[in-house]
């Protein structure tokens, strides 16, 4: 039996998730149910994809087996109360609403639905996304797995307590504008040295991608692939000792720390 998917909400991260899913071939792009209150990039959508139009919110609740949740925060516990109704305890529920807990998706709801919380980042948008996954109880383990594969279509997914998604913001939810900005940093210093800013752009991101690649492909710890780089007396050894000296790893941590605590208070 054809399985289908419906996304509320085609914002940047639901037209990354869709076009994840399409070229992965875990969906036919017709398999595919879209809604969005902005109609025009619905349109945009199904024009570029192929992907299905749903004639209302209650439409596509009622045909889609799985259902991503692609809207703001604060949309969603009311939309989700609103088409309860047009909800069935069979369907797996998906939210990447941020700061919105499973209990409160659960309060939502007149039953006892499958429902999946992901922090999901925007590197999906690329195809390489990192996705953390809380599932509730009614949550089965091969349903798990089905969900994990939709996350891994544009990227990487795993699946976590739901107590380690404050966590999870901190390290890659947030992370990327702190990425963005160690790259414009690293950019401006060499065009201090007199490099023209779109090269030093380009040096500096491809250096960054290929040193995650290192990290992930020879699962050495990024200190040994450090040590690698840092020669005797040499001039990384010295950049990284400017590093230390200004604070570098405790400015990262008190990032990521400030990002895990204001998600709690989100929540």
């Amino acid at each position: 039996m054809t399985k289908t998917i419906g996304f509320y909400g085609t914002g940047n991260m639901g037209r990354a998730m869709i076009q994840g899913l399409i070229q992965s071939k875990l969906y036919e792009a017709k398999d595919i149910l879209i809604y969005d209150v902005y109609q025009p990039i619905v349109e945009k959508l199904v024009k570029e994809l192929g992907v299905t139009p749903a004639d209302g919110p209650e439409n596509l609740a009622e045909k889609s087996d799985t259902i991503i949740f692609a809207v703001k925060p604060y949309v969603l516990p009311n939309l989700l109360k609103e088409l309860s109704q047009n909800l069935t305890t069979s369907q797996v529920l998906i939210s990447v609403a941020a700061g919105v807990n499973i209990s409160t998706i659960e309060q939502a709801l007149t039953s006892q639905h499958k429902v999946v919380r992901v922090m999901p980042n925007t590197p999906a948008l690329v195809g390489e996304g990192m996705s953390a996954l809380a599932c509730n109880a009614n949550v089965s383990e091969s349903e798990e797995k089905e969900v994990l594969e939709i996350f891994n279509s544009f990227g990487k997914a795993q699946l976590v307590s739901e107590n380690l998604i404050d966590a999870v913001v901190g390290v890659s939810g947030s992370a990327p504008a702190y990425v963005y900005m160690f790259i414009e940093a690293l950019a401006d210093g060499a065009v201090l040295e007199g490099m023209p800013r779109q090269q030093a752009y380009e040096f500096a991101a491809q250096t960054v991608l290929g040193s995650a690649k290192m990290v992930l492909e020879t699962k050495k710890h990024p200190g040994e692939l450090k040590d690698m780089v840092t020669s005797p007396g040499g001039t990384t050894i010295e950049a990284v000792k400017v590093l230390e000296d200004q604070g570098f790893r405790s400015a990262v941590i008190n990032a990521v720390q400030a990002a895990s605590k204001c998600n709690k208070r989100l929540s």
